[in-house]
């Protein structure tokens, strides 16, 4: 299946240092043979292991308000953490809670009827106040809900303000002075931007294609376009004459992102809001060491600003040790009490829009794309297939390292799309 340094990309979406993309399931009804008396602490299984310690601070918060206590058991080693969750459904070693990702990999395991059902848990927020509608749809499979959000983020630039400063830089409105502020740092001898060959490197595709053809990115991802489709191609000839520009950094360099940023090894690093909490772990002060800025669209004339959104989700299985208690819990985490902690000891937005965020530039941000203001696209990880985003992760990883191969790189690709959507309705 997919490779190892594939799985560590799947670690795109939560903490920095292994920035995890987040797990999968709720719990509201099921139970074993094991089934045990009631718990009074859960066990969470996850792939984020930077973020032990807000965890921590979520279960001594969750013993004082529910009476359920709540100890994470990180894993660092992404396709470590797969197999396990995938051994839970077989054994009888099986996580309380545990987190996954949205998109294909959440339907896989719905279908094979090990997560539980969380629709009415939905209805009761979303008429409460506590998540929306819109953020419903990243949840749905089949029409019914399963899991909540982990987490929710909207996807922009984070910039070192030092290095702004010193040369007279401010954030820009439209991607021409992107461009620019890229060349004026290049003359300096300054990085503009970062990027991987490893983690995370569809970052500039999706970001590139929403802000040229956000149609076009949907139909991608739908199978309803190809890879090999021109506005596709003119996506990674932009992207390639950036890299020939030499606005970005080493894509082997393995160095945190968080302390490229906080070293000016690179002055611009585009990851989702959760990026904040590695600024606030390295002890940065936002408005002072460090900003937030929404990235214009390349092409002008689109009627809203595209915003990569991601969301990632906290689950328990179908079979959980204590349906009851793991439901309880999930209930718990999306209300404000709950959430107002969360977001607030790590820096970001929360899924709960009752929640206020301290960080004034992404708060800022949180309440542009609630109320419309931008158009919403579905972050590459969960939107494109699971075979595809195998093929695409190691395209793109190859492509940074030499540009020139970038048709072949559409074209391998292609190939697996075309596999994948043969067996499958476009459109779904």
């Amino acid at each position: 299946m997919i490779r190892s340094h594939v799985f560590r990309l799947a670690a795109v979406c939560a903490a920095v240092p292994m920035l995890a993309l987040a797990g999968c399931s709720s719990s509201s009804g099921g139970g074993g043979a094991q089934q045990q008396a009631a718990k009074t602490e859960l066990k969470l299984y996850n792939d984020k292991g930077a973020w032990s310690k807000y965890f921590d601070q979520m279960g001594v918060l969750s013993k004082q308000q529910i009476g359920l206590s709540m100890k994470p058991v990180g894993y660092t080693d992404e396709p470590t953490y797969q197999a396990f969750i995938k051994a839970s459904f077989r054994t009888d070693v099986k996580p309380d809670l545990f987190t996954w990702t949205t998109g294909g990999r959440l339907a896989e395991i719905v279908a094979q009827k090990q997560v539980a059902e969380t629709t009415q848990l939905w209805q009761e927020a979303i008429k409460s106040g506590d998540l929306t509608a819109e953020l419903a749809k990243y949840y749905t499979v089949g029409g019914k809900q399963y899991c909540v959000p982990l987490n929710a983020a909207y996807w922009g630039m984070f910039y070192n303000k030092k290095i702004f400063d010193e040369h007279k830089l401010k954030p820009p409105a439209t991607w021409d002075e992107l461009i620019q502020i890229a060349a004026t740092l290049k003359k300096s001898g300054v990085t503009a931007f970062y990027h991987t060959s490893v983690l995370f490197s569809f970052v500039w595709f999706e970001q590139l294609l929403a802000g040229t053809d956000p149609d076009l990115y949907d139909r991608l991802s739908t199978g309803q376009a190809k890879y090999t489709d021109p506005g596709v191609v003119e996506v990674m000839q932009r992207w390639k004459s950036m890299i020939d520009a030499g606005y970005f950094n080493n894509p082997g360099d393995k160095t945190d992102p968080g302390d490229v940023l906080k070293t000016g090894k690179a002055a611009m690093v585009s990851f989702g809001t959760w990026f904040n909490t590695s600024m606030t772990q390295r002890e940065m002060k936002a408005g002072t060491d460090y900003g937030f800025f929404t990235i214009p669209n390349v092409n002008p004339a689109l009627p809203k600003t595209s915003m990569i959104f991601e969301s990632g989700p906290l689950c328990s299985l179908a079979k959980a040790p204590d349906p009851q208690a793991s439901a309880k819990y999930l209930k718990w985490w999306v209300t404000p009490a709950a959430q107002e902690k969360w977001a607030s000891a790590r820096g970001d937005v929360s899924a709960n829009p009752k929640v206020a965020i301290a960080d004034e530039a992404i708060a800022q941000v949180g309440k542009a794309a609630g109320s419309g203001e931008f158009r919403l696209v579905n972050r590459y990880f969960e939107a494109a297939p699971p075979p595809v985003l195998t093929a695409a992760l190691d395209g793109f990883g190859a492509f940074v390292v030499k540009p020139d191969g970038y048709q072949k790189v559409l074209e391998d690709i292609q190939r697996v799309a075309d596999e994948y959507w043969s067996t499958h309705q476009p459109g779904d």
